[in-house]
């Protein structure tokens, strides 16, 4: 059964361009820490790129999950950022599918504070998906975000993807999406984060993501919540050592099932992370 609903989601894909790549199933997990001055990190960069104009030193990150435990469906994304004086750069390459479907994309993000109170971001992607003897479109699109520091606790800001453009074909309807997000977080403490997001897509209705995120620790961190559109749970775990951070995560489908993630993070301070 799950076969048959997957090939229905690849078809999807395939003719309604949602792109799978740009919201892995635990976008959630990873994309909330962005509205956060504490919790921010290489991967809230990839759903609001002004995000990256938190980041104090260069970082890697690599990510994975087993989209409902299918061989199929697997998906990778890796991130590389590099604060300088005149604004802070990043670079990114995800994939998703396999040998017979698969979508990748590319991108490049600049970001930089404007005063104490506003951070801004942009990103140029290249997309493109693949099916052998069938076609292999592409196209450049960009995204970009903005942050607003209301105050030491709440932060809020929204992200467009792909506003105009983004055709794979001279047709009208053979485009990717447009998304909108706006997103507000609440840092009750320095170890207490609470997080919502409204996602808007072309065609499809309003998803909402929420979660919360405790330190237990300099080193331990736990964070779940819930994505509407599919009431979707999700929840994770990190650890933090020396250089490193290495998350656990997975989100839960009602038809399609658990999707497991993994997330490795290389932070290449001068000194070891003092926290996450």
């Amino acid at each position: 059964m799950r076969k048959i609903l997957l090939y229905f989601f690849l078809l999807g894909f395939t003719n309604g361009r949602t792109q799978s790549l740009h919201r892995p199933l635990a976008a959630s997990y990873i994309s909330l820490g962005a509205y956060s001055t504490h919790h921010v990190d290489v991967f809230s960069v990839a759903y609001n790129q002004a995000s990256l104009a938190q980041i104090k030193d260069p970082v890697v990150g690599v990510y994975g999950e087993k989209r409902f435990l299918l061989a199929e469906t697997n998906m990778y994304s890796s991130m590389v950022a590099i604060p300088t004086k005149d604004g802070n750069f990043a670079f990114q390459a995800d994939y998703f599918g396999y040998k017979n479907y698969n979508e990748s994309q590319l991108g490049i993000a600049y970001a930089r504070k404007v005063g104490n109170q506003l951070d801004l971001g942009i990103k140029f992607n290249y997309y493109s998906f693949r099916i052998p003897g069938y076609e292999n479109p592409s196209t450049l699109n960009v995204e970009m975000g903005a942050i607003v520091h209301v105050s030491e606790k709440i932060n809020a800001g929204f992200h467009l993807y792909n506003p105009v453009g983004g055709k794979l074909s001279k047709t009208e309807d053979d485009k990717l999406p447009s998304v909108y997000s706006f997103g507000l977080g609440y840092e009750a403490s320095d170890n207490f984060l609470i997080a919502v997001e409204m996602v808007k897509q072309e065609d499809l209705p309003v998803n909402v993501n929420a979660a919360v995120q405790y330190d237990f620790a300099k080193s331990f961190f736990a964070r779940f919540g819930i994505a509407t559109e599919n009431e979707t749970p999700f929840a994770g775990a990190g650890v933090a050592w020396s250089h490193f951070r290495l998350d656990v995560s997975a989100s839960y489908h009602p038809q399609l099932g658990l999707t497991p993630g993994l997330m490795l993070i290389i932070n290449f301070k001068t000194k070891e992370i003092e926290d996450k």
